[in-house]
């Protein structure tokens, strides 16, 4: 998958910002890392404000497993 591809793909799930979308995204972010790097990865969630919308920190390490931690994880 290219960047621009990546970029236009999660700024759709970017939009919604739900549960669902965040696997979602969490899958593209696999992707991009696999394909392209970390790098490329904290470049997207900067530009795209996923911090801020699905808790996204930058240096996280998507392996396109949905079971990672984010704001939708409910703690205890």
């Amino acid at each position: 998958m290219t960047i621009d591809r990546a970029r236009e793909l999660l700024a759709v799930q970017a939009g919604f910002g739900g549960f669902y979308n965040c696997n979602a995204a969490k899958l593209i972010l696999a992707e991009v890392s696999r394909e392209h790097g970390q790098a490329a990865v904290d470049r997207l969630i900067v530009e795209l404000d996923l911090e801020r919308i699905f808790g996204f920190r930058l240096g996280t390490a998507f392996k396109g497993s949905l079971a990672m931690k984010d704001r939708f994880t409910r703690s205890g």
